[in-house]
């Protein structure tokens, strides 16, 4: 199972006992040490000369824009070259130096053979003074002299635009969320074997092992004991690194008995210990982790053939229910449901011509049916890329975290579950948004003068959007209260770019997957005529495994034209 449940207690006695115990010799929780060390990291800023620089990377959230990251990149090259003159500059240095020194070499080899007759000669005698009263001087100037001045001074001014620690662990975060909606062992994604990358990489034992960490501080125990396995794999095989194995086996042994496994945390301690006899936190937990052991044995005794039939129970009920998680993540893999030959024909591709639309009679465009249940139809070649150049553009200095619409309150407010950036465009800014805003209206019948602004959204590393419905319900009478507009009729969705591996729209109530093809667009109803809402168009989008997703949407609209 992915998240095991932990140890059961044969008593409420032994649970009082366990945290007296853990209390006195035990790990802290990863909470607790998370908890620590935001204490430590504010305390640290209090003193740290560089702490005025955090404030402008707290808003920033470089992980959810791969635009703010191609930044990050330049700003690291600018740093290299920087770097790479102040080598310079120490290795002139060192040159000067040494030319020096090769020359005094060889002058006192030959005057010490015979000093008094090297000083016989006024001219050794007169270059001997001025050299150790004024030479000596400016060669131990020329040791003294600091070459890192100007490396130093473009690293000050760059901190201000560095990624803070909530990048890092959203980036971190991203990581673990790529690996558990795509399945990928940790294998796989250290060494970087994705589908359709252009420029490889592998995670070090540091990198699995700075994993393992924050997946600790957010006491996720299980890709804790996966990175930190994957970490003392590698040094096993013989990668050299700083990490430490005494630190990966504390962490990985009590990540292991968090979820429950007694018999492998006490293996691993006995490694640890092995490694650092002495370790008092390992003796500590071995003594408790033996103690409780005794106990379970105990209790195993008394246990009945009705705990055994109560558990087949449950694992049926598993195997016969399947939560919207797992149906999200499989669509996400491309493992939905397979529609029959039958619904297959009713699948239909044409020319449309938006009802008989003036401007698209002569020159009608490309549409295909994605579904039948709900009907969903993507539109091609219906956005050039100059058009999506420019909204891409207009959007980059606004995007902020995207937000969602209270369903108490109808506020606009972040949530976990949305993970990306997004701005909002209106008409009047720039003709090609309204000429886009004239084709919506044009091809679906909708008045989009009740639509909200154009939403342009960019999913970084691991971005996402979960399970989501885009109408308000009837429980939700101010939903779109803040917005200013009615209930959303429909939904038009534009891709603004390929996607190597991941990034589909999918609907898990059907089974319905589909993938980002630049210069499409899909579109579907969100409401009946009647005006109830279709709950089969719940959706999300599918965090990006591999490239860079863009795309803009529309939510139409309250009324039809």
């Amino acid at each position: 199972m992915r998240f095991s449940s932990s140890i059961k207690m044969a008593s409420s006695l032994t649970q009082i006992v366990l945290q007296d115990y853990l209390n006195k010799y035990g790990r802290t929780s990863g909470k607790e040490e998370g908890k620590k060390a935001e204490e430590r990291k504010n305390s640290s800023n209090l003193s740290s000369p560089f702490f005025f620089f955090v404030s402008p990377c707290l808003t920033k959230l470089f992980f959810l824009f791969l635009g703010h990251m191609t930044d990050l990149i330049n700003t690291e090259k600018d740093l290299v070259v920087s770097l790479k003159d102040y080598i310079k500059a120490e290795e002139s240095k060192l040159e000067q130096i040494k030319k020096w020194a090769e020359k005094l070499d060889q002058l006192t080899d030959t005057a010490t053979k015979d000093p008094e007759g090297f000083l016989g000669h006024p001219v050794n005698a007169f270059k001997l003074m001025k050299r150790l009263n004024t030479e000596w001087g400016e060669l131990e100037s020329l040791v003294l002299k600091d070459m890192s001045d100007g490396f130093i001074s473009n690293m000050t001014i760059q901190r201000q635009f560095f990624p803070n620690d909530e990048d890092q662990t959203g980036a971190a975060k991203a990581l673990l969320r790529l690996q558990d909606t795509y399945n990928l062992d940790t294998d796989t994604l250290s060494r970087g074997n994705l589908p359709g990358v252009k420029h490889k990489s592998f995670l070090t034992a540091e990198d699995c092992f700075e994993l393992g960490k924050i997946a600790y501080t957010e006491a996720d125990y299980y890709h804790t004991e996966l990175w930190m396995e994957q970490a003392l794999k590698q040094l096993d095989e013989g990668e050299v690194s700083s990490a430490d194995k005494v630190y990966i086996l504390d962490y990985l042994s009590y990540a292991v008995y968090q979820q429950g496994d007694l018999g492998k945390a006490m293996m691993l301690t006995k490694r640890l210990l092995e490694l650092d006899p002495e370790h008092q936190r390992a003796n500590g937990n071995m003594k408790y982790f033996e103690y409780i052991m005794a106990k379970e044995k105990e209790a195993n005794k008394s246990s009945t053939d009705a705990e055994d039939q109560t558990e087949k129970e449950t694992e049926v009920k598993k195997k016969d229910y399947l939560p919207e998680r797992r149906k999200y993540e499989m669509l996400c893999r491309g493992e939905g449901l397979k529609m029959t030959p039958r619904r297959q024909k009713r699948l239909f591709c044409r020319y449309y011509d938006g009802n008989r639309n003036p401007r698209y009679i002569l020159g009608p465009v490309k549409q295909e049916d994605e579904w039948d249940k709900p009907r969903i139809v993507r539109f091609l070649d219906i956005i050039s890329d100059e058009e999506i150049e420019t909204v891409k553009e207009l959007a980059k200095p606004r995007l902020r975290r995207a937000t969602i619409s209270n369903p108490i309150t109808g506020a606009l407010e972040t949530a976990h579950y949305r993970i990306s950036k997004s701005a909002w465009l209106s008409g009047y800014e720039s003709p090609v948004v309204s000429r886009i805003n004239t084709r919506i209206q044009d091809l679906t019948g909708l008045d989009v003068s009740t639509a909200e602004e154009l939403q342009v959204a960019n999913y970084g590393v691991g971005g996402q959007y979960e399970p989501h419905f885009d109408f308000g319900r009837k429980d939700e009478p101010d939903a779109f209260k803040e917005l200013g507009t009615g209930n959303r009729i429909a939904t038009w969705l534009f891709y603004m770019s390929d996607v190597s591996a991941g990034g589909a729209t999918v609907f898990p109530e059907v089974g319905a997957s589909v993938w980002p093809k630049k210069g499409t667009a899909v579109f579907w109803y969100n409401l009946f005529p009647s005006g109830e809402g279709d709950y089969s168009t719940r959706h999300a989008a599918c965090p990006v495994l591999v490239g860079n997703k863009w795309g803009e949407c529309p939510l139409c609209c309250s009324r039809f034209l």
